[in-house]
Order: C-alpha cells, then sequence, then structure tokens
C-alpha cells in the first residue's frame, strides 16, 4: 500500500496508531520494515500519528523517528480525544536532551515557547495542565527531596536534566505594583510577547490596577489570565459588570448580577444551592440563555493565599452544544461567572445551524 501510494504520487504516507494500542519496540518495527521492504520509500517522508491510550504515544514517536520516520503529527499539552495525541513539547525536548539517541535529529522549535504556549491553550481551551506533567507541569522542575535540594545547590545538572529557560519558564516574579505607571506595565507585557493596542492596553492596565489592590505579589501568570479576559470581552455580547453574593451556613445562597450588554445595564437576582449556584442562575435569567454546568474545577494559577483562582467550565446548553471556558479573579464565584458568562458568549457568536452538534474545547 506504501509503495502503491508513492508511485502515485504521494510525496508523505502517515502510519498511524490511531486507537494507542502499540508498544515502542513494536510500532518502531512497523516503521523500519518499510524502509527494509518498499524500494520507493526514499521518494516520501513517512509520518507517524501516534494515540494515548495507553500512555505511549510518545514513546511510540521516537521509537519511529529511530527507525526512520522524519513527521510526527502531535499536539500542545497532548491534547485530543479520548486519552490525548502525542504531546508535542515532550517530543520536542526529548529529542533536544538526547540528541545522542537521534544522530542529531532536530526540530525548528523555538523551545523557549513551550511553556508560554502551553498556558495559552491551556487558557483557550478549557483543559487544565495537570501539575505533574512532563516539560509544562508546575512541577516539572520543582525538587521536594532533600537530598535532590541539595544536590541542585552544589550542581544544577545533578538532577535537573534541562534548564526552566529553554522552555520559557523564568524564575522572577513581577516587579510592579499598584502605583506602577502605563510605560512600565506596557514594557513588562511586550517582555512578555504581548502587543496590545493602546484602547487594548488601558482596559487591561484597568484591570491590573484593580488586581494589584487585592493582592500583594503579581506573577506573570497574573498579567497572562489579564491579557486573556481582555481578549474575551473584548467583543463579547455580555460582559460582567458586577457581582454580589449573600450567602452562609444558615442563609438562601443569593446572588445579585449587573450585566452590561452595549451600552445596556441588564440586573437580576436569584438563589441557588450555594453562590455558584445562584450566581449561574442569575446569570441565565438576565440571558434567556439556560445551561447546565458539566465541569466545574479550580485551581490556584499563582502562590500565596492571595492568589488568582483559575476556574474552567464545561457548560451544556439547551441546543445540544457542549463547551468550555476559563476565567480567573481572586474571587473563585466571580471567576465562575466570567468564565460561565464566556461560554454563553460563545454559545451566541457560533453560526445557527439546523441540527446542533456538540462541540468540546473548540
Amino acid at each position: 500500500m506504501v509503495e502503491a501510494a508513492i508511485d502515485a504520487g504521494a510525496t508523505t504516507v502517515n502510519i498511524p496508531d490511531t486507537v494507542g494500542y502499540s508498544i515502542p519496540s513494536e510500532f518502531g518495527e512497523v516503521i523500519r520494515r518499510l524502509y527494509d521492504t518498499v524500494p520507493n520509500i526514499g521518494q516520501a517522508i513517512i509520518n507517524v500519528h501516534c494515540h494515548n491510550d495507553l500512555g505511549l504515544a510518545v514513546a511510540n514517536s521516537l521509537a519511529a523517528i529511530q527507525a526512520g520516520a522524519r513527521g510526527i503529527e502531535c499536539t500542545i499539552n497532548g491534547l485530543g480525544e479520548r486519552a490525548g495525541n502525542a504531546a508535542l513539547e515532550e517530543i520536542v525536548m526529548a529529542l533536544k536532551v538526547r540528541a545522542d539517541q537521534f544522530n542529531g535529529l532536530y526540530t525548528d522549535i523555538k523551545t523557549e515557547r513551550l511553556y508560554k504556549t502551553s498556558r495559552l491553550v491551556s487558557q483557550l481551551t478549557g483543559m487544565n495542565v495537570q501539575r505533574n506533567k512532563a516539560i509544562v507541569g508546575a512541577n516539572a522542575f520543582a525538587h521536594e527531596s532533600g537530598i535532590h535540594q541539595d544536590g541542585m545547590l552544589k550542581e544544577r545538572s545533578t538532577y535537573e536534566i534541562m534548564r526552566p529557560q529553554e522552555v520559557g519558564i523564568e524564575a522572577t516574579d513581577l516587579v510592579l505594583g499598584k502605583h506602577s505607571g502605563r510605560h512600565a506595565f506596557k514594557h513588562h507585557l511586550q517582555g512578555m510577547g504581548l502587543v496590545l493596542d493602546d484602547a487594548e492596553l488601558e482596559r487591561a492596565y484597568e484591570r491590573f490596577i484593580v488586581l494589584a489592590d487585592k493582592k500583594k505579589q503579581i506573577y506573570d501568570d497574573d498579567l497572562l489570565m489579564i491579557a486573556h479576559q481582555e481578549m474575551t470581552e473584548a467583543n463579547a455580547v455580555y460582559v460582567l459588570d458586577s457581582l454580589h453574593v449573600s450567602t452562609g451556613t444558615v442563609t438562601v445562597p443569593t446572588a445579585t448580577v449587573r450585566i452590561r450588554k452595549g451600552g445596556e445595564i441588564l440586573q437580576d437576582a436569584a438563589c441557588g444551592d450555594g453562590p455558584v449556584d445562584a450566581a449561574l442562575k442569575t446569570i441565565d435569567r438576565i440571558t434567556g440563555i439556560h445551561g447546565t454546568l458539566v465541569d466545574f474545577a479550580l485551581q490556584a494559577i499563582t502562590s500565596g493565599k492571595d492568589a488568582m483562582g483559575e476556574v474552567s467550565v464545561r457548560v451544556a446548553f439547551d441546543t445540544g452544544v457542549t463547551l468550555s471556558a476559563k476565567a480567573a479573579s481572586t474571587d473563585i464565584i466571580e471567576a465562575g461567572a466570567r468564565a460561565y458568562l464566556s461560554c454563553v458568549n460563545r454559545l451566541m457568536s457560533m453560526p445557527k445551524k439546523p441540527t446542533e452538534e456538540i462541540i468540546e474545547n473548540p
């Protein structure tokens, strides 16, 4: 089949393990056999497409490279259906760190952009990166063991096979506060690769000042979230204006929500089983769009008791569409409301179809 495809003019032939069934020795042998038996294989590039159902997508891809494959289909953070695809960042860094095992093969990917790209993809898709994820996880360069910490202080290479800076992780905090001017704020954003126009910069700076009033230390991840929320809400139909929640052990949770729709202010209130439920029910009442919360996940995106909480939601709407979104705030109820409202806005921006289909993590 491969020989016939190349004879017919194919310059790339893909060999998939699309259900993630293979193990590295087996998959590598498949590619090696092709190079041994297909007479015209030099006229095409062999690609592989490995899924992660057994947790072997990256290992299978690397075995294929050693056997002759020169194209790897992979995704940031290993995103994909079921257990996902081969993780791009893991393959790229394996080739770089263990170049001795791959005869000098390399990619032109700028590895110092891997971490920020991973964060951006996570924010846009609503899919969290597990803390112990290789290369881009929050714990990837954390050393807790005493003997490891001692070794790190004496010689970093003892327990660190790559430097955090190689994948774009900087160990510096943002030296900005509520008295920092717009110029310093803009300069730091540009240093992070975030370029905003004047209007976007002004709105982002206002968000920054509000955040600086709430917490003592501001990190780069805080700024990334501010920029993300500015992009998310820039052309949104509904924008959260204010939120007030009354809750307690002997109180019926009640939320009052104000939402801006263009130049119009919409306000309503509702009770719920908890403060988040009350806030989301109020949003349903204001927008007239009913959604069911399928998943609600919370994680701190920075350190400290005053850290911003990042809320990820999946919402199933009555139209049959399921959407995901993220938002962050020092107030997790506000973050949940913003994330939910983001799903509502995305639903409204979707083209109408005769038969709606389920869309997960677009």
